[in-house]
């Protein structure tokens, strides 16, 4: 009984070291790092306009931002909404200063100075 025990346990130790050996090499140099979509570099120190969900928007200097579209906003501006009707911008406007904006909370990021098209992303060039 002890020859029994003491092979169950060499064979656990054996596949604990086999598993965790497959997992170390083989995990991290499977994954590819993720892309942001978006390039936003080209706007860094340039004023921005942010929309957020339920409708807020800031205009600001975009200071810095990682993949998931966290954003860091310098001299930021909120501007403010009629409080009669939710969809129309007023003039008022409240100063915010240095924010952090959360990626998952914004809709949609445009320069202040103007547009301009960009290819879409998610098409298959053949």
């Amino acid at each position: 009984m002890s020859s029994t025990g003491s092979a169950g346990a060499g064979s656990g130790t054996g596949g604990v070291e086999r598993s965790s050996g497959g997992t170390a090499s083989g995990g991290p140099q499977e994954k590819k790092k993720k892309e942001s979509i978006v390039d936003l570099g080209k706007y860094l120190d340039k004023a921005i306009r942010v929309k957020f969900q339920g409708g807020r928007e800031a205009s600001g200097i975009l200071k810095g931002f990682d993949p998931l579209l966290n954003l860091v906003l310098d001299n930021t501006i909120e501007l403010l909404r009629d409080p009669d009707d939710p969809y129309k911008l007023t003039d008022d406007t409240r100063t915010l200063g240095l924010v952090v904006c959360r990626g998952t909370a914004v809709v949609v990021i445009c320069p202040v100075d103007g547009m301009e098209s960009i290819p879409n992303p998610f098409i298959q060039h053949e």
